[in-house]
């Protein structure tokens, strides 16, 4: 299975030469080349008679734009060939894309570096646990998704699942005792059972003999560890994996089955024998109907009718029709009696019989007959030992019962030779006399397929018993015994309820790899050491060549990344530095996870790759170090720089700054990038918009004294996380500039206007008083509260100024506090406060807020009899007397306007 590396182990011992360095090569990967000097043997070489180099192909993918621009010229020429080194496929014409891979198997080569003579062995097609090829190597390449279980000398099993550069820097010591044991793929889900070969298709291949999904079970007819195929000619065997092979149903030359025949015997030529007393059915079974003159019994059995019946019924055996020469018994209507013979007129006597005109006398054989030939008796002497056949003669008994000439017995009570039974070729009676019944008779022959016991033919021999060699006979068992087989001490079961049967013996425990099982030791699977049932699954333990246990299966090894301990038998991680490992620890490693490191005593070192070159995918080794460069090549361009040829120069729009197009994802990048560079400016710039808005207003108001003193904890926790908004505009609040006396006076006659309104809308009628009517001083207002309920007007008098103000104007009027002249018309007065508590206590107009302050007592208007609704507190008014609760509490009740910004069309303002 192994022969192509097992004859590379004979050519390595014999000390192969190595191959001298080539002094031109070019070792390319996809997308860089080096040329210099290179013994490297592994990949795939491309030519072309139009192109002046050639070059080595190592492990890739290579398609039409492959750089540098040497490599695509082989790629797209015409005249492109390949020559293959082993493991590697051989075809020499070159389709696009070109994969060069490792195909699946093993390849192994003289030198390190996959460098000298090389030899490749592909997956094998039957297993190979259990043996051993012995190699001599110093590298090794294995294609993806195969593992090889190598020994290492005193290290035991190893499994590789990586190439190998060299095999001086495994951490395995000394590789002089190096062997393959066992390879295969790794894409078999679930993994293959020992009889099964996983496949590169990820099918398992079984040996012959074994069938099932993982080659886990035997095929039917196959028995044993080995499937071996149960014996020839047996149709029914003890078959399986735990199977003993024996054959449950005896081997028959020419069954009955062969010729469709019931109750005889099948000839070599097809045709079928009848015991007597049967012919064919009317379906077409021959052998299957009792004959005339015979009956059925309930046994099955067809038995010869009385003396001088042609017809009986079946079961009974009583007469139905009497026979030529016989008729019905008067006295017992089950009988035929012999008719009497006469000649003349004259009877003649019983031992003869007339031919119509005189009696002549029977043969000297019959008692009664019908003719004078030995052949024509109608019975016979018993007294004398002499039985009627169904042929009509008289013949004597053995001392065995049996009839002369043939193999029927017989039977004192009828006087006549019958039948053996219908399974029965042959029968006798022992001791036969006069007195002897049929019921005595025992079977000493049975048709092909019945087996002789205790004197009867049956369809198998019973507990207790086997059957002996002549396959007929069923013989008894050793009393050591239950049941037994092929001879009387090869026990199947014991008879002692605490020994088991185990290979023929009875013992008290079961051996190695058997299982108890219904008193009786059965074979393990031979995937398992011991096990707990008959299926690959039911493992307790597992052998040396499918150390892993998992889930009661046995498996050859452990994940890649895993290492198999054979001090607690369980699997172990790796070392995160290592793709797969022999033991535990970062110096234990067969191969390294980072493609940027190489193996270097079992240890995965930082990669010193020279001259721009990286670790090539799947080698493990630097391309710099598989090729020995001297000089620069004198074509470097060429060479070297990963240049590739442009069928059409890209847009400009995706050109970078080097000329080369942009993609698409780049291009995405970018616009989100600045995108967020805008939005992160924007963001910046408006935080900085308010830090400066909030220090002004925080100077403005420091430098007015307003607001409420904070302290440092407060003015620390504001800066640290920022103030609330509810906190910022209570800020705002409290360094809200001061409020004029220009303000207050102008809000006073708003709130004056805002009242004549509101009384308007309940008094239709004072309106055209308001608008043509003025009010003298005091008597007028009394003349008007006698004459209606209308309130007084504001606009000023018809008839022109007074000029006796102070006559008018007993207190000061908002008019006058406002434009610090005396106001002409007459003025209706009333308290400050109920005016202010009609209103909200802080208005806002226009984005300027207004906040009362307690007038000066004298400085309120005349009080004015006239019904003042309050209205309940807007939320404005809450706002402002949670911010100045001295509001209206003794305070000045000018108002201040707060500068929000916002621009107002209010005409008092400022």
């Amino acid at each position: 299975m192994f022969s192509s590396i097992l004859g590379l182990a004979v050519l390595f011992a014999l000390g192969a030469p190595a191959a001298a360095l080539n002094s031109s090569s070019i070792v390319c990967v996809a997308g860089q080349c080096l040329q210099g000097s290179s013994n490297t043997t592994l990949g795939v070489s491309l030519s072309a008679s139009d192109v002046a180099n050639s070059v080595l192909l190592l492990p890739g993918q290579y398609t039409a734009t492959t750089n540098p621009q040497l490599v695509h010229d082989l790629l797209t020429s015409s005249h492109a060939t390949l020559s293959s080194s082993p493991g590697f496929s051989n075809s020499s014409t070159l389709t696009l894309p070109l994969s060069v891979q490792v195909n699946p198997g093993l390849a192994i080569y003289s030198q390190s570096l996959y460098s000298g003579q090389a030899s490749f062995s592909s997956l094998p097609s039957g297993p190979v646990a259990n043996s051993s090829t012995p190699l001599k190597a110093e590298s090794m390449a294995l294609s993806s998704s195969v593992w090889a279980a190598m020994s290492f000398g005193s290290n035991g099993r190893v499994v590789f699942w990586d190439s190998v550069p060299d095999t001086a820097q495994l951490p395995l010591g000394s590789t002089g005792s190096m062997s393959l044991l066992d390879m295969q793929s790794s894409t078999c889900s679930p993994p293959c059972a020992s009889s099964g070969t996983c496949s590169a298709s990820g099918l398992c291949i079984c040996a012959p003999g074994f069938n099932g999904t993982s080659c886990e079970t035997c095929s039917p007819g196959f028995f044993g560890p080995k499937c071996q195929a149960c014996p020839a000619g047996c149709t029914d065997c003890d078959d399986g994996i735990s199977g003993s092979g024996r054959c449950l149903t005896p081997l028959v030359a020419n069954p009955l089955t062969t010729c469709n025949c019931l109750n005889g015997e099948c000839a070599p030529d097809g045709t079928c024998t009848c015991n007597p007393g049967y012919v064919t059915a009317s379906n077409g079974t021959a052998c299957a109907k009792c004959a005339s003159g015979f009956f059925s019994t309930s046994t099955g059995d067809c038995k010869v009718c009385q003396i001088g019946c042609s017809s009986c019924a079946d079961g009974t055996g009583n007469c139905i029709t009497c026979a030529s020469g016989f008729t019905q018994d008067q006295n017992d209507s089950t009988k035929c009696q012999p008719v009497a013979a006469s000649a003349g007129g004259v009877a003649c006597p019983s031992s003869g019989f007339s031919d119509g005109t005189s009696c002549i006398a029977c043969s000297a054989s019959c008692v009664t007959c019908s003719g004078p030939t030995s052949n024509d008796c109608t019975s016979c002497s018993i007294g004398t030992g002499h039985y009627l056949t169904n042929n009509g003669s008289c013949v004597t008994a053995s001392n065995t019962g049996v009839c002369e000439g043939s193999n029927l017995i017989a039977d004192n009570t009828k006087g006549e030779c019958d039948t053996c039974g219908a399974k029965c070729t042959t029968c006798e009676i022992s001791n036969f006399n006069s007195v002897s019944t049929v019921n005595q008779l025992k079977c000493t022959g049975c048709l092909k397929g019945f087996f002789l016991s205790g004197g009867q033919c049956i369809d198998s021999c019973p507990k207790g018993t086997f059957l002996s060699a002549d396959n007929v006979t069923c013989a008894a068992c050793d009393s050591s015994c239950g049941t037994c087989s092929g001879s009387a001490t090869n026990c199947l079961t014991c008879s002692a309820s605490n020994q088991l049967a185990s290979a023929g013996k009875c013992v008290s425990t079961c051996p190695l790899n058997t299982f108890s099982s219904n008193g009786t030791c059965l074979a393990c699977h031979p995937d398992c050491a011991t096990c707990t049932g008959s299926s690959f699954s039911q493992c307790a333990s597992c052998p040396p060549d499918r150390p892993v246990l998992s889930n009661g299966r046995c498996l050859p090894t452990c994940a890649q990344s895993q290492f198999f301990d054979p001090t607690s038998s369980s699997c172990q991680a790796c070392d995160a530095s290592c793709s797969s490992c022999a033991g535990q620890g970062p110096s234990n490693c067969l191969a390294c996870s980072s493609a940027s490191q190489v193996l270097r005593g079992g240890t995965c070192t930082a990669a010193t790759c020279t001259n721009s070159t990286s670790v090539v995918p799947g080698l493990g080794v630097c391309l710099s170090d598989l090729v020995l460069v001297s000089a620069p090549p004198t074509n470097n361009s060429t060479i070297t720089e990963p240049t590739k040829p442009e069928p059409s120069p890209p847009p400009p729009a995706t050109v970078s700054s080097g000329g080369r197009a942009l993609s698409w994802w780049e291009i995405l990048l970018m616009t989100l990038g600045c995108a967020f560079i805008f939005l992160l400016f924007l963001m910046c710039w408006r935080r900085r918009a308010r830090k400066q808005r909030a220090k002004q207003t925080a100077a403005f108001a420091a430098a007015k004294q307003l607001g409420p003193k904070v302290s440092w904890f407060v003015r620390f926790r504001r800066k640290l996380f920022g103030g609330h908004r509810a906190s910022r505009r209570r800020q705002a609040a409290d360094v809200a500039p001061p409020i004029t006396h220009e303000d207050v006076e102008s809000e006073a006659i708003k709130l004056m206007k805002m009242r004549n309104a509101e009384e308007a809308r309940h008094h239709r009628e004072m309106e055209k008083l308001e608008l043509f009517g003025a009010y003298e001083y005091e008597h007028s207002r009394r003349l008007s509260r006698a004459s209606s309920n209308h309130a007084p007007s504001t606009l000023p008098p018809l008839n022109g100024p007074q000029n006796n103000l102070a006559d008018q104007v007993s207190r000061s009027s908002i008019y006058s506090q406002v434009t610090g002249m005396p106001r002409a018309a007459p003025e209706p007065r009333q308290p400050v406060n109920k005016a202010l508590n009609r209103y909200p206590s802080s208005v806002s107009s226009a984005g300027r807020s207004y906040m009362f302050r307690a007038p000066a007592p004298e400085a309120r208007l005349v009080d004015v009899d006239v019904p003042v609704v309050v209205p309940a507190a807007t939320e404005a008014q809450v706002y402002a007397q949670a911010v100045r609760p001295g509001l209206g509490n003794g305070g000045t009740y000018w108002l201040e306007p707060h500068r929000t910004g916002t621009s107002s069309n209010n005409p008092f303002r400022r």
